[in-house]
């Protein structure tokens, strides 16, 4: 399985690559007033306008720094209900691609965050999965997609 590996503070962390839509390079965005400090702010994808989270913030982290690879990764978030939005994340020291055997991948044995899932051991240390499934918690969900609202879908189709 390929992975998009980065970094939370000193620790790397992946995505399933099946999950991004794209990387960007970091950019400006909107700072919403009052919103949880894990929303880093929205950015404008083509037209559309896409919520980012701050992942080290996420995870009880300071702000996430900004590094010359630090990128906001978009993903597909499919809410409990099953619709899908795109929604940004901000991460530090993105690394690339790597692979990383299904047959490496065990569970933590820990319950830390209930967005991370199974790691996987290499030469490098330890990497663990980001599940974008379940990363926001029922009341961030519910302020960054109001269930009145459609979901806006994949990111890809946008102009």
């Amino acid at each position: 399985m390929k992975l998009l590996v980065f970094h939370i503070g000193q620790d790397r962390y992946g995505l399933r690559l099946g999950v991004v839509q794209r990387v960007l390079p970091l950019m400006a965005l909107k700072r919403l007033p009052l919103a949880p400090p894990a929303v880093a702010g929205l950015m404008n994808l083509h037209g559309h306008t896409l919520p980012v989270i701050d992942l080290s913030r996420l995870g009880g982290g300071a702000a996430s720094a900004e590094h010359v690879d630090t990128r906001i990764v978009v993903v597909d978030y499919t809410a409990p209900h099953g619709s899908v939005h795109a929604l940004g994340l901000l991460a530090e020291r993105v690394l690339g691609v790597q692979d990383v055997a299904e047959r490496a991948l065990a569970g933590s044995g820990v319950q830390a965050a209930p967005f991370l899932g199974d790691v996987a051991g290499d030469s490098a240390g330890i990497v663990q999965l980001v599940e974008p499934e379940r990363l926001l918690p029922p009341e961030l969900r519910a302020a960054l997609f109001q269930a009145d609202q459609p979901a806006t879908g994949s990111a890809e189709a946008a102009p």
